[in-house]
């Protein structure tokens, strides 16, 4: 009797890296809700070309939505040149034109609004970043939902005839 063996391929997940100029918030609000929703088939990274700090509205944003970021840090895409993306994601056009080569995998470019260039009252402020954040959210989930293995697939099954099948059903 042979024994099937898992390979470290299989068992492997893929690496996704988000960059923006700042990853400050639109890479970093992307991570949060990438890990949330695909933990179990993604390592989930985000970086920036210019790294600043991490924007309290966008933690504010996530925590409205059961999201925890506020752990996440800032970091440069200097700290992931050895690591090889199965996608590399950017979410912001000046990151697009500044994103160095990754070997190896997808190159995706998404653009958002930055929704830390928004002004006016508080509640303007995070109007802004709920709509990004929700944006963000909506793709993610249109982009990846089929490559995280849940398939949406419409199955109908009529009538079985069990006299077909060798087994008890």
């Amino acid at each position: 009797m042979l024994k099937r063996e898992k390979t470290s391929k299989m068992s492997e997940k893929k690496k996704i890296l988000f960059i923006c100029t700042h990853n400050s918030a639109r890479s970093q609000m992307a991570e949060g809700i990438m890990k949330s929703l695909y933990s179990k088939y993604y390592d989930v990274y985000s970086a920036g070309t210019e790294p600043s700090e991490l924007n309290p509205h966008a933690v504010k944003a996530m925590k409205e939505i059961g999201l925890d970021i506020s752990k996440q840090r800032s970091k440069s895409i200097d700290k992931f040149h050895d690591v090889r993306f199965d996608y590399v994601i950017t979410v912001c056009d000046q990151a697009k034109e500044s994103c160095p080569f990754f070997p190896g995998g997808v190159i995706i470019h998404k653009g958002f609004k930055d929704p830390s260039q928004s002004s006016g009252t508080e509640d303007e402020i995070m109007a802004v970043f709920r709509k990004v954040r929700d944006e963000i959210k909506t793709w993610i989930k249109e982009t990846f939902e089929n490559k995280a293995g849940r398939k949406k697939i419409k199955i109908s099954i009529g009538k079985i005839n069990k006299s077909h099948f060798p087994w008890n059903i």
